[in-house]
């Protein structure tokens, strides 16, 4: 494999608005950023993911852009960002933007134009399409509920978009939209950004004509992933823009790619794939169910393990996966891949090495670093996320109880991820002397950075020493490149693998659960590298381990 820049690098994923407020308005800013880099950089991280910081009305928390060339005054200027970006590279900090090219905001001057002259050159740049005997163009539902067509005032003309109503899906087969959006990106490159995360990008190719499909649900729609099965092509599209943006500045990119088929993973992460990488969303995605989160199916410790093994298994000799536990659209992982009841700093500890010590390219989400779990809120308007909101719905639809499905909604939510981070045991947390624009996690003052930093068997210290061992010039090679080999799998709730390179051998061993296991090593090991307890107990080839520990041995 061609050795590349970001193949040794850990990455963090800042939510800016619930990241640090500088300025007391409850929302976070670009300055707040700024003056964390430090922090940051103590941490052992690299590449720095911001979430959309464009402007938008922010329908969909700024995942529907208004001005793709202007930040967006809550979270401060362009010069602010300028700063940023250099403040990072003297600190050897690389930031990437938040790429959301599939939709755009419906107070984008394109779409403005495209409603006044639907038929016209701007409508082009959209899917407009007439009505059928009186109703929505075809019966495909957005991924937040609800048809996907909205009609246009009062014409027979509808729009579609995928997601929320005030996000109208770009046009992608129009080449003067692709044109305009590969532009853009160039623009932001030579401003000094290091790349992108893309955004939702699998939905740019509509399968066409549109047409209906067997509804999944009593309101007589289908789920939108239904036509994304269909469509081909978007190979075309994105090998368009890679050649013309990112290839031309070296940039890392990391695609929000699902539905990828197992034998088309080379073309987004191969040698010559369409991105840098793409994330693992196997784990994340295990147990959706079509009816809605109420009909879930929770994952186990073991249905985790085969779903990071399987992941691991595809990428070899291919390329690169990103690897998460949670993300700005996701629960918090120690709160969903920890059985409930068991969850403990131990516990927290052992999942952080079992998926950062995969072969792939660490993402670390906010306040993953000291643990933050799910949200505990009370009532239903206490919650901002509009998935959340309409998934309480359907639930109640479903036929379950008020409680039971705010139940159900706090697993999922994403405003798990969203509350704001927890630098202290002060008011809001230390994120900011204003009104926090979402409610502060009530379990923030044992749950907090500032007591962590001070506690050196903390979760937070911990995961610096585990980023520190990652990047060990003695190790590196081997965490980075070297052959995963799955082990122990005829153990339940045990998650082991090989990590080998040359004459190197490492075992990483958790005991996924709460009473004791013993292990049979297939040798005695020479070296404990890391260690979520005080001492490993065993002699010889036998291993016991504690509840929830975790290992990694040199061999």
């Amino acid at each position: 494999m061609k050795k590349q820049w970001w193949h040794d690098k850990v990455a963090y994923q800042i939510y800016p608005k619930s990241f640090y407020d500088t300025n007391g308005d409850g929302i976070g800013d670009l300055k707040g950023v700024i003056s964390k880099l430090d922090y940051l950089k103590e941490l052992g991280i690299d590449i720095i993911w911001l979430s959309p910081i464009y402007q938008s009305p922010f329908a969909d928390q700024g995942y529907d852009i208004s001005d793709y060339y202007n930040i967006d005054p809550r979270f401060g200027t362009m010069e602010d960002l300028k700063e940023l970006i250099a403040e990072a590279k003297k600190r050897d900090l690389s930031i990437l933007l938040d790429l959301v090219v599939n939709h755009c905001s419906d107070e984008h001057e394109w779409f403005q134009k495209a409603r006044k002259d639907p038929e016209g050159e701007y409508g082009r740049c959209f899917y407009i399409r007439e009505g059928k005997d009186g109703k929505e163009p075809s019966n495909i539902r957005s991924y937040f509920g609800g048809s996907a067509w909205e009609r246009i005032d009062d014409t027979n003309l509808y729009y579609l978009h995928l997601f929320h109503k005030k996000q109208p899906d770009l046009n992608w087969e129009n080449p003067v939209v692709r044109k305009e959006i590969y532009d853009m990106i160039n623009w932001w490159l030579e401003k000094g950004i290091a790349g992108f995360r893309i955004d939702a990008i699998m939905n740019i190719k509509k399968a066409l004509p549109f047409h209906d499909y067997e509804p999944d649900r009593e309101d007589g729609l289908a789920d939108c992933t239904m036509m994304l099965k269909e469509n081909e092509g978007i190979m075309g599209f994105l090998r368009e823009m890679r050649d013309a943006t990112f290839r031309r500045y070296h940039a890392f990119t990391v695609g929000e790619v699902f539905c990828e088929k197992k034998e088309g993973l080379s073309d987004f992460i191969g040698e010559d794939g369409c991105f840098s990488s793409i994330f693992d969303f196997s784990q994340t995605a295990y147990g959706a169910s079509e009816k809605g989160w109420y009909d879930n199916q929770a994952i186990t410790p073991d249905d985790y393990r085969e779903c990071c093994f399987d992941s691991q298994k595809r990428a070899e000799g291919i390329g690169f996966f990103s690897n998460i536990i949670e993300n700005h659209d996701e629960p918090r992982g120690v709160s969903r891949y920890i059985p409930e009841g068991e969850c403990s700093d131990a516990a927290k500890k052992m999942l952080a090495t079992l998926y950062v010590l995969l072969k792939g390219i660490p993402f670390i989400y906010q306040g993953q670093e000291i643990g933050m779990e799910n949200v505990s809120f009370d009532r239903i308007d206490q919650y901002d996320d509009i998935s959340t909101l309409e998934e309480y719905q359907v639930a109640l639809r479903s036929g379950l109880s008020k409680e039971q499905a705010l139940e159900v909604v706090s697993h999922y939510s994403r405003d798990n991820a969203r509350v704001p981070f927890q630098w202290d045991d002060s008011e809001n947390a230390g994120f900011t002397k204003g009104t926090a624009w979402l409610p502060v996690s009530p379990d923030y003052h044992t749950i907090n950075l500032q007591q962590q930093y001070a506690d050196s068997d903390s979760v937070f210290h911990y995961y610096k020493k585990l980023i520190a061992l990652r990047k060990d010039e003695e190790f590196k090679d081997t965490f980075v490149y070297g052959q995963f080999t799955p082990a122990y799998t005829d153990k339940e709730r045990v998650m082991a693998y090989y990590r080998t390179r040359e004459d190197q051998r490492l075992l990483i061993i958790g005991n996924y659960k709460m009473d004791e296991q013993e292990i049979e090593l297939e040798k005695p090991y020479r070296e404990v590298l890391l260690h979520n307890y005080d001492s490993v107990r065993g002699n010889g080839t036998k291993l016991l381990l504690k509840g929830y520990e975790v290992v990694v041995l040199v061999f």
